[in-house]
């Protein structure tokens, strides 16, 4: 930052082209312009800018050709800056970029021309998004991408051929999303594959068919899902050497579950289920086999696999459960004769999962649409039709209809699609989804009505597409939340009812809602949200209600929510907030959206209960002159509080302190009184004259103010006065 203060400083006549409130550092084509309060991308950046970091912005749109003026760029940021949509050709033009970060931000689809334009590109950071849907060919022109992280998503589905055009690619992270449908051909455009990286989802059986086609990776992530059975050669991945199949819900393991995976060396199965396992006499190359955690019955049935342990020199981690003589006893100091029965039964294994036939499919196609065999694709996007078409092929997994005029969508309007996945009706005009509308769409999973015209929906509209999990309603005419809509939805993860015009939430708005996870609310007209209003939705995790009516934090709605880990209430009209408002949701929450409210006044115990687990805090664009002590927020890797007219006296000298020690950029700055007015809270002096000053000032981090402070001591020890303007001199 010095480096780049002082080019700002002395940069001569490029210094004066950096757009405000950017840094830019000519020497090395360097551009900040981080937690700022830009909506556009600043159009005055120098030509010749290599790396640009736009961190913290708040660009909600990234349009066609944003960067057409910055065509040497080789490193782009983009975290944290609210972002919901990359238009088509965003990134056009950015041919030399090598890195583009993306995290957290609030995309949710990728269109195929979203990335046009990089075709130099190497990593892609796309984490912390809220991505349902990734079109196939939306990585089309990544041809140089070797890295693609799509960790902490909402996906649910990977259609073939998804990843078509990455051939360099060698590590693809979805971790933290919530997959359980995989297309067989997902992972068929990949032969530079190394590491794939699929924990933390919801996947139920492992997907052999999809990875069978990764015949160069060498590493598999497939912990923390809720697989219960490895089934014979259920695995045929050739270069394959660590597995990780941990804290997944494992109770069995085929003998030949890995012996289509001949390279396998280490076998990672801890914390599941396991009593035992049998010989995995197909995996000829394992070295080790990591069992702890599971409840190890070390009886005469483990036998078999101790002996082979021993004679193919595998090493095993794990420790006996039982029975009690060898509870924990690790594995590698049991001998045979130690290891009885006592007439205990063998535990039933359960039967492997089974093959569901697929359905083949005709080829034919309604007259005007588009049917990609390869993609299994139907499109009829903008073709101004007035009824919806038929005799799609029967294979097909995405129907793309939009921009059409259909107003309603009748009984039994998809005939023979039960392999459809996605479903695609934004901006058909659509008043009505009457009952049946849906029925016979058993695969479905995503369903888009955004941009019609909708104020009422009944459940019946829903029967027949039991897997539907994402539902989005956005820019609709609903005037309330469809009260029992949702009761034909058991597998419901992602509700959308964003920009319409509801008033309030009341009661069994969301009845049958109970595996909902992220619900979106934002811009609607929210004024009062009923304490048992969210009852149903105990597996809540994302509630957003930003943009809405609120005048207090609804306190009493959060309750029996354990696992909401974000919620923004940011352009709410609250004005105060009292004690324990947080209260209900404070072992959990990570994520707090706090901004743009007109807050005046923060109770001191308003924050109770939060601490280490709170990651992010948005109080920006507030009116409180202060804010309680935070000193227990250790966990904070992002705190905003950028436009608050903070109060620089005595009172507020805790405050700075404590920005003081954070390794962050907080944007703190004086509103009053006016010789501080401006002045960020670390530096300005008017701390200076409080009772304590100049303990702990030195600064831990900061050598040159420890220098400093040192200084003012031996002259307060001298009987001479200290040195003012302590904090000019460190500016």
């Amino acid at each position: 930052w010095g480096l780049l203060l002082l080019a700002a400083a002395l940069g001569g006549t490029a210094a004066t082209r950096c757009p405000a409130p950017c840094v830019c550092d000519n020497l090395r084509a360097h551009v900040l312009c981080l937690n700022g309060s830009l909506v556009a991308i600043p159009d005055t950046i120098p030509e010749l800018t290599k790396k640009l970091d736009l961190r913290g912005n708040s660009f909600t749109v990234i349009p066609a050709g944003a960067f057409l003026a910055t065509p040497y760029l080789t490193h782009l940021d983009l975290q944290h800056c609210k972002v919901e949509r990359l238009e088509e050709g965003a990134f056009r033009g950015l041919g030399r970029l090598v890195y583009l970060n993306l995290a957290s931000n609030s995309i949710a689809l990728l269109y195929q021309e979203s990335l046009d334009g990089l075709s130099s590109l190497q990593q892609l950071i796309l984490e912390g998004n809220r991505i349902e849907e990734i079109q196939p060919g939306a990585f089309g022109h990544l041809g140089s991408l070797t890295v693609l992280d799509l960790r902490a998503n909402a996906l649910v589905y990977l259609p073939d051929m998804v990843f078509q055009g990455l051939q360099v690619l060698r590590w693809l992270r979805l971790s933290h999303n919530a997959l359980h449908v995989l297309g067989s051909e997902a992972f068929a455009a990949l032969p530079a594959l190394r590491r794939l990286s699929l924990d933390h989802n919801e996947l139920q059986a492992l997907p052999g068919e999809a990875l069978a086609r990764l015949d160069g990776a060498t590493r598999l992530d497939l912990g923390h899902n809720p697989i219960t059975y490895v089934a014979e050669e259920a695995l045929a991945m050739a270069s394959l050497r660590h597995l990780f199949l941990d804290h997944a819900s494992l109770q069995d393991v085929a003998p030949d579950a890995f012996a289509r995976s001949p390279q396998l060396r280490m076998l990672d199965l801890r914390e599941n289920q396991l009593q035992g396992l049998p010989p995995l006499a197909g995996a000829g190359g394992l070295a080790r086999v990591s069992l702890g955690g599971n409840p190890l019955l070390c009886s005469c049935l483990l036998r078999p696999f101790h002996n082979w342990l021993a004679r193919a020199r595998v090493q095993a981690e794990g420790a006996c459960a039982a029975p009690p003589a060898l509870r924990g006893r690790p594995l590698d100091s049991l001998k045979p004769p130690e290891m009885r029965c006592n007439r205990l039964r063998p535990p039933s294994s359960p039967p492997p999962p089974p093959q569901q036939p697929r359905a083949a499919g005709s080829r034919q196609c309604p007259r005007g649409c588009v049917c990609s065999p390869d993609f299994h694709h139907g499109s009829c996007e903008n073709r101004d039709l007035r009824e919806i078409p038929r005799h799609f092929p029967g294979d097909t997994r995405l129907l793309d209809l939009r921009r059409n005029t259909f107003s309603t969508v009748p009984p039994d309007a998809f005939p023979g699609l039960k392999e459809l996945v996605s479903l695609h009706l934004q901006r058909c005009g659509i008043r009505a989804l009457q009952p049946g509308a849906l029925r016979g769409l058993e695969s479905l999973v995503y369903l888009y009505l955004t941009d019609n015209r909708l104020s009422t929906l009944a459940a019946a509209a829903f029967e027949g597409a039991p897997q539907l999990a994402y539902l989005d309603l956005d820019h609709n005419a609903f005037t309330r939340v469809p009260a029992g809509a949702f009761q034909l939805l058991p597998n419901l993860i992602s509700l959308h009812l964003q920009h319409n015009a509801i008033g309030e939430l009341a009661e069994g708005d969301l009845a049958g809602a109970k595996g909902l996870r992220w619900l979106y609310l934002a811009g609607n007209a929210i004024s009062h949200i009923a304490p048992a209003a969210l009852a149903p939705t105990k597996m809540l995790e994302k509630l957003q209600l930003e943009g809405n009516h609120l005048v207090e934090v609804p306190t009493a709605a959060l309750r029996g929510l354990p696992t909401l880990s974000e919620l923004k209430l940011s352009r709410n009209p609250i004005k105060r907030m009292g004690d324990g408002v947080f209260l209900p949701v404070a072992s959990s929450l990570q994520h707090l959206y706090l901004d743009n409210m007109g807050l005046e006044q923060i109770s001191p115990g308003a924050f109770a209960g939060l601490g280490p687990k709170i990651r992010s805090l948005y109080l920006e664009s507030n009116k409180m002159s202060n804010i309680p002590n935070m000193s227990n927020f250790t966990g904070l890797e992002i705190l905003n509080l950028q436009d608050v007219p903070f109060h620089c006296d005595c009172q507020l000298l805790p405050l700075r302190r404590w920005i003081n020690k954070l390794n962050l950029r907080v944007g703190a700055t004086c509103g009053s009184p006016a010789e501080a007015r401006g002045l960020k809270v670390k530096l300005s002096t008017t701390f200076q004259n409080c009772p304590g000053w100049g303990q702990g000032e030195a600064g831990e981090a900061n050598p040159e103010k420890t220098k400093a402070a040192s200084k003012s001591s031996k002259k307060k020890r001298s009987g001479k006065p200290p040195a003012r303007g302590f904090s000019k001199s460190r500016t």
